[in-house]
Order: C-alpha cells, then structure tokens, then sequence
C-alpha cells in the first residue's frame, strides 16, 4: 500500500512537473507568434481603420514623445490610471506602424534635462493644488515638423486616438493646407473706405483662429472658379451668390475638394436694405444654394426660422425660442468634432428637409429637440407669450448641421452656365468665354467618394455670438461664449487633414456608468418632482380658497381669519409638513438603495474572478482526489 502511495506521489509531482514545462514552453511559442485581442466593450484598444490608413502612408519614421512624471506624488491618482492607458495606445500606434511610429518616454523631473526638452517641444507642466508641477503631455516630430498636445486630460480621453493621428498628419503634410474663405460678410476684415464711409474693422476671430494653423485665403462670391490648391472651402452666409460661383463650388466638390457651408434665411448680423419698401429700414438677409442643394437633394424653407422651447434662452417674459442654446442631447456624439464641441448658441437658424439624391448619405450632426417647430421670420426675434403663442410641436428632431458623403453628380449637366450679358455689349458668348478657364473639362459626377458639411446657421460663428472680447489690463482677450468656434474649426482641421481623419471614430469610454442606479434616480427624480408639483397645487388651491372666503365677507373684516379659513390653513401646513416628511423620506430611501447596490456591484465585481478561480481550484482538488483514490485501490 505505501509502494502505491509513493507511486501517485511520483506521479502528481511529476505531472505538475510537466505541466509547467508545457506552460513555459507554450508562453515561449506564444510570445513570438504575439498574438493581440481586445475583448474591451467598444474596442477602446484597437485603432480605427482611418489611424491604420494614415500609418501606412508614413514615408519616414514619426516620433512620438510622451513627457510624464513618475515616481513623486505629484501626479493624481486617476490621472496615473490615465497615463497608463495612454501608454497603452502609444503601443498600440507602435505596434500597427511596423515601426515606423518611434515612442519615447521621458520622466521631466525638475531641472533636468526632460524637463528642458518638454519646453521645447511645447509641452506644459501643471501645477497641483499643493503648487507641485506634474507632466502629461506629448510632442509629434516629422523630420523639420513638429506639433505638441501640450496636456493630456481624461476628459478628451474619447478623443484621444483622434488627437494623436491628427499631430501626425499635420507633421508629414509637407506645408500648410490652403483654406479659402468665402463670403459676403467682411469676415476677413475691411479696410478704410472714405467714399462709402466705412470704418476699417478687424477679421472675425474664427479666421484670427484659423490663420494660426492654416494658409487662409479670401475668394470673392464672384469667383469662376476655385483654385486646386485650396484644400477646404469656408463659405460664411452666400448671399446673393452667382449661378457661376455655384458652378465653381459644383467643380470643386467633384474634384475633391472638402466644402463646408453656413448658410442662413435669417442672417440677423447682415441688415440689409428692404427694397420692397424703402421707408422700412433694413430686414435680416438670406443665403442658400439654388442649385447645388436641389441636386444633392437637400432644402431650406426660407420663409421660416426654428423654434424650440426645450433648448430656448431665457424665461418668462425675456424667454426667446429661436435663440437656440444646444448641449449635448442635441449632437451626434458619434461624431469626433461634435463629442468635445460642448454647446452651441444657433440665433434664428433654419433646418434641414428633403430626401437626400441617390448614392449620397446624409448624417445629422446637430438637431432639435421634439418640442420645435418652424415659424415665420416675422416673429423670429419677438419673446415671452407671443413667441410661444400657437406653438404646435412637431414631434420630430430637425436637423441644423447635417454631413453630406458619397458620390455627387453635378448640378450644371449641361456644362457652366453662360452669365449674362452687359447692357452695353449684346455679344454673350464672347463675354461667357472671356475669363473661362481654357481647356478645363467639365466634370459630370466625382471620380470617387467625398464628403461636406452644411449648416442652416450663419449668425453663430459672428463675434457678437461665438466671443466676448474683454480689457484686461490694456489687453484685448478673447473669451469664447460656446463651443461655435470650436466646432467650425474642428470641422476645417478635420477636412484639412488626411481624408481617413474623416472615418475616425470617437472611441468608447473606459468608465462604464451604473445605468441601473441612473435609472433608478431617474424614477426617484420623478417622484420627488411629482410631490413638489402636488404641494405646490395644494398652496395654489389653499390660497384660492382663503381668496374666496374672504370675498365672501367682504367689508373692513376682510383682513380678520374665520374659524373656517383658519381650520383650511391648518389642514394646509399638516399636508405640507407631510409631504416634506415624504420627500426625505424618498431621498434616504433612494441613498439606501443606490448605496447598496453600488457596494454589491464592486462585490462582484472586485471578488467574482477569484472566487470562480478558487472553485475551479475545489473541483480540480476534488477530481483528482478521486482519481487517485481510484487508481490507488
């Protein structure tokens, strides 16, 4: 029996002996094939096809800098967790290079050498709440090229990936892209003009802001044509456009130029003449596309601007439903420019309708609530009661901002249009050929893909809207009122860059909210409002009561309670305390609730993993005891 006993025994250590031979040499074998998988919810570690498209189009190694302070307490502890996910990605970006993505990591202690380089390549040091200086940022350098992320924070985490790729084409492009600017507002800034008494007046900030990254170009609205180094059109408010400046965009649009387009049928901060009546002033203008939104099936009624009362501004008597001030409800969050844009102030905006022509795809970036509806102009700009006065909702989200992509067919077939001729000479066909681009063919539908942006708002990249311009100590700063820049910039910066910047995704969150308590203080949120609501009805109807009672008497006694008023008034205050009572009463309960929940959902979360390692364990144990017994009797 013992012969046995030592027999198994032998048998067990050298079967365990085995097994981590087996195990080392399949960790050997594993780690040459390197094999990858990310079972994350939303891929959060793998990267888009459009960041692979433009790795593979690298000619030249990149190099990437990652300036992060280790090793001292300066640096918060969810920033760490975040440092870490960043390094994460970086080896991601690595990795799907083939190496032609070089990362470095440096730890920029004070007065050292690190800390010397980070200046220079733009990267900036944060100071804690205790004045310790920390470094979370990164720096892209392409050759002579260089751009910097000068901090990285957890809340662009979602546009991370986006952030990264975008440096790294900026680095490989071999000069500015060129962006024109097109419009018929002095967007660019107008000099002194005596004869027509106009004072000179400064560029918008957009294009202060856009003239730092790009090389802007002014077109005039009557331009023939668009020049094919000019990478992305801006066209602010087209008033009164030419039939062959249309034609000159149609051109572009088929070439491959990326188009993005503000246009408006209440421009609030363009006054113009009202010709239909001299002696009434001036009226808001308009601007549309005549025939390039008929063929890309696209429309705006003119004759109405948006109302919304969900996302109107102000209340009561200064309530105005056709200022619209939209959060994040309103956006495309999938989108990369509108996930970080924040708000946006649309003043007397329109909206998209029409059905979109055959092989292209329209996708809404920013819409309305279901509270809206369209109204005429006339009462575009009136507030309080006659602005709401016959409001009817819609029932349905109306887009502001739309994305137009795919193949586009042209809106000229029959070639560019003649213009038409002067008075004094009668030979049009001389003057259509005069300034015509020599030899240019006629473009009927775009070789390949492309994509644009249309807004039924031009008022809200104007200063008065997107900026407050402030004095600070003989200064002149600049201090955004929403996020209108922002996404007009962010749109221009995404089409300037490499095409596949367009596909990039914005990635999934690392933080799964608990939806199941959201839910929960939703109902609870509900509840707790529907008890105000119930109280305050309750004052309502006590003092209509007491109202009543009083006009009943009449007199100079009036002013004296009755037996009755006081007994209502005192059924009044018990109701009232005891709905309070209830109102606490609901957010212990609620706290109680959410509280244990929370504290069951780390309970499995944090222990679940060992306990089923720990009964795998047991049940292994158990087998093979059993075995043994088996083979030992």
């Amino acid at each position: 029996m013992q012969k046995k006993q030592l027999e198994t025994l032998l048998y067990s250590t050298g079967g365990v002996v085995a097994l981590l031979a087996v195990l080392v040499a399949f960790n050997f074998l594993a780690s040459a094939v390197n094999f990858r998988a990310d079972l994350t919810d939303g891929d959060v570690y793998t990267l888009s096809p459009g960041t692979k498209s433009v790795l593979a189009k690298l000619e030249a190694p990149v190099r990437v800098r990652l300036y992060y302070t280790q090793g001292g307490t300066a640096v918060p502890v969810g920033l760490k967790t975040f440092a870490g996910r960043v390094e994460d990605l970086l080896s991601e970006y690595k990795a799907a290079s083939g190496g032609r993505v070089i990362i470095e990591k440096f730890n920029p202690e004070p007065d050292s050498d690190a800390e010397e380089s980070a200046a220079l390549d733009g990267v900036e040091g944060q100071l804690t709440n205790t004045g310790e200086k920390f470094y979370l940022g990164l720096a892209v350098s392409f050759l002579d090229h260089k751009a910097a992320i000068p901090v990285l924070t957890p809340d662009r985490e979602r546009l991370l990936e986006y952030d990264i790729t975008r440096a790294i084409t900026q680095v490989a492009a071999a000069k500015k892209p060129v962006v024109g600017v097109m419009s018929a507002l002095p967007v660019t800034g107008q000099p002194l003009n005596p004869l027509l008494k106009k004072q000179p007046t400064e560029a918008w900030v957009l294009v202060q802001e856009l003239k730092r990254i790009f090389d802007v170009r002014k077109l005039e609205l009557s331009a023939r044509r668009i020049d094919d180094d000019i990478k992305v059109l801006l066209v602010i408010h087209p008033r009164d456009i030419p039939e062959e400046t249309e034609y000159a965009i149609d051109q572009f649009v088929l070439r491959g130029g990326k188009l993005i387009a503000f246009v408006d049928p209440y421009a609030y901060f363009d006054q113009q003449p009202d010709m239909q009546n001299p002696f009434g002033g001036n009226q808001a203008s308009q601007s549309t596309f005549y025939h390039l939104f008929k063929a890309w099936g696209v429309d705006i009624d003119m004759g109405k601007v948006i109302a919304d009362l969900t996302f109107a501004s102000g209340e009561g008597p200064r309530l105005l439903p056709t200022l619209l001030n939209l959060n994040q409800q309103a956006f495309n969050m999938d989108d990369v420019v509108m996930s970080q844009v924040g708000t946006l102030l649309v003043p007397f905006g329109g909206t998209f309708k029409g059905k979109v022509a055959e092989g292209l795809a329209m996708t809404p970036l920013a819409h309305t609530s279901k509270n809206s509806m369209p109204v005429d102009l006339i009462i575009a700009t009136l507030s309080g009661e006659p602005s709401t006065r016959g409001f009817q909702p819609s029932g349905k989200e109306q887009p502001l901002a739309i994305r137009l992509s795919g193949r586009f067919h042209s809106a000229f077939p029959d070639g560019r249009p003649q213009p038409p001729a002067p008075p004094a000479k009668k030979d049009a066909g001389k003057n259509g050929k005069k300034d015509a681009p020599a030899g240019e063919p006629h473009l009927k539908v775009s070789a390949a893909e492309n994509s644009m942006v249309l807004v039924a708002d031009a008022d809200m990249l104007a200063d008065g809207a997107a900026v407050e311009v402030q004095d600070i100590f003989g200064q002149r700063v600049i201090v955004p009122r929403n996020g209108n820049l922002a996404f007009a910039q962010g749109l221009v910066e995404q089409f300037s860059g490499d095409s596949a910047l367009m596909t990039l995704r914005s990635r999934a969150s690392f933080t799964r909210p608990l939806t199941l308590i959201r839910q929960m203080e939703d109902t609870a949120q509900q509840t707790y409002l529907g008890k105000i609501k119930e109280l305050e009805d309750t004052l309502n109807q006590t003092q209509e009561k007491l109202q009543n009672l009083q006009k009943a008497r009449g007199g100079a006694q009036s002013a004296i309670l009755t037996t009755e008023q006081q007994a209502e008034l005192e059924n009044f205050r018990k109701k009232a305390a005891q709905t309070r009572h209830d109102l606490k009463e609901l957010r212990k309960n609620l706290r109680v609730e959410t509280d244990a929940l929370q504290f069951w959902t780390k309970v499995i979360n944090i222990g679940a993993v060992p306990l089923l390692v720990a009964l795998a364990g047991i049940v292994l144990a158990i087998g093979r005891h059993r075995r043994s017994r088996a083979a030992a009797s």
